[in-house]
Order: C-alpha cells, then structure tokens, then sequence
C-alpha cells in the first residue's frame, strides 16, 4: 500500500514537473541583459522625472533606444547618464539638470494668521476647504505635502517658518512636489552650479495695496526689478514678476532694487527661501 502510494504521488510529481516546464518555455520573455546592467546604475526610487513608470521600464527604454535624445534620469548625474548610454551603445545626450524652488517666502514673521486649521495636516486637504490661515489666497499652506512627495528627502518644513526648503545636493528635479503642492507654489528651474538662481518667492497675483496687507514680502509688480535689469530677466504678469532663467545673469541688481525684498537666490549647497522684510506689518 505504502509502495503503491509513494509510485503514484511520484508520477504526479513528475507530470507537475513537466506540465511547469511546458508552461516556463511556453510564456517565457527574453529580456536584454543591458537593462539589468542600465537598472543597477538607477537609484530604484521610482520617482517617475524621466517620465516612465518607474526605473525598470525608464531601463528597458534606454536598451531598446536608437538614440538617447529625450532620455534622462533625474537623479544622476551627466557621468551616470554617460554610463547608461555606454551599455546601450549610444551616444550620451546633453541634459540641463533642474531644482525645485519654491515661490513663496511668507515665514511666520511675515504674516498675519487669521485662523487656525485644526484637521488633517494635508495642503490638498487644507486647500479644499478654506483659503488658509492668512489673508493671502497664494501662499504656501505649510502642511508639507511636498516634503512627504519628495522620493529622496531634498525637501523639509522649518518649523519656525512653516515654509518647505529645498536642499539642492539632494534635489533631483523630478517634479513630484511640483505634483503634490496644490497651490502650485513649486517650480522647476535649470541649475548648472555656476551661478546662482535668482527668481521671485511669491505667488501673490493682487493688486499692490492689497497684495502689502495680506503678506510682509508680497510683490506688488511695481517693475523695479525690470527697470535695473540688464538682460530685461524679469516680466511682470498679473501684478506679479517672474524672472526668465534663461536671461537671468544672476547679477543681483533686482533684488537690490525690489523694495518688497521678495527676489530671493540661492548659493550652492543647502538653500531655503526665506526673507525678513522691512516692510512688515
């Protein structure tokens, strides 16, 4: 009995074996040795900058690529791209890295809280629900949406401040705070390491009057920084400035100019965007 059990439980062993391989060689995918090559070079964050899915599938368009143009990853750097170009084959492609900078710089002391948010600590949240704490319907809400999205922790929230800051040794610019913050107060910016990034820290799109009430450091779109500007960097749109990148020279006349103090730069290293206005309220 034991005999006859043991010959039977062996032929099913061998017809599952078999049956396995049979469906192993049937449904098998060949996959090109370069992409596992191309994926050990990725930092496997999955972040989505390159604009795939995820690492796997940003190294199986890289094998499979005739040509690097369009392809990049975010968080390395021109030698990691030239790597991955090396096992594809291909010619590397000249790519512009890009930073995360926050337009707005409203700290605590620049402000005046109306109200306090007492619910989930979540800027979609808050945003859906009322304009904020202060009377200004731009600024940053301070809940830490783009801290929490950020896939490699360039980004904090300074609890003294209440605004995010960006820490460009970590930033890869791969956009998901641009993604999470509902205010859209997040900006990629090219950033080659030679000079540093000059732009506007503010959002605040009301007139001048009322723009000086509701915020410390809001601009008003007075256009000084446009006049004192050689390479014409900045435009003034909606009663707010924007400074062009790639006209800006990083001088620094505007921000001397801006009486708002609202023209924030950066210098290499660990940045934030914070301001202390002579104009507070």
């Amino acid at each position: 009995m034991i005999t006859v059990s043991v010959i039977v439980l062996g032929v099913i062993g061998l017809i599952a074996a078999l049956l396995l391989f049979m469906a192993a060689k049937k449904f098998f995918v060949y996959e090109d040795p370069k992409v596992g090559e191309i994926e050990e070079l990725l930092p496997g964050a999955n972040c989505g900058g390159c604009g795939f899915s995820g690492c796997h599938a940003f190294a199986m368009e890289c094998a499979n690529a005739k040509s690097m143009e369009g392809l990049n990853c975010t968080s390395l750097n021109a030698e990691g791209m030239k790597k991955v170009a090396e096992i594809a084959g291909l010619t590397p492609s000249e790519t512009q890295k890009k930073v995360a900078i926050v337009k707005c710089s409203a700290s605590c002391e620049n402000r005046d809280p109306r109200n306090h948010y007492d619910g989930v600590r979540s800027c979609a949240i808050e945003a859906s629900l009322y304009q904020g704490e202060s009377d200004c319907i731009y600024g940053c809400l301070g809940c830490g949406d783009c801290v929490k999205a950020c896939p490699f922790g360039a980004m904090q929230i300074l609890p003294d401040e209440a605004l995010p800051h960006v820490d460009l040794k970590k930033c890869t610019g791969c956009g998901k705070c641009v993604e999470a913050c509902p205010r859209h107060l997040c900006e990629l910016v090219p950033f080659s390491g030679e000079k540093p990034i000059v732009w506007v820290a503010c959002a605040n799109r009301d007139r001048g009057p009322i723009a000086m009430k509701e915020c410390g450091v809001a601009c008003i779109g007075c256009t000084k920084c446009r006049k004192v500007c050689p390479s014409e960097a900045p435009v003034i749109t909606s009663f707010l400035a924007h400074i062009e990148q790639d006209k800006c020279t990083a001088c620094g006349e505007c921000m001397k100019a801006c009486p708002r103090h609202s023209i924030v730069s950066t210098e290499l290293g660990y940045f934030s965007s914070n301001n202390t206005s002579p104009n507070k309220k």
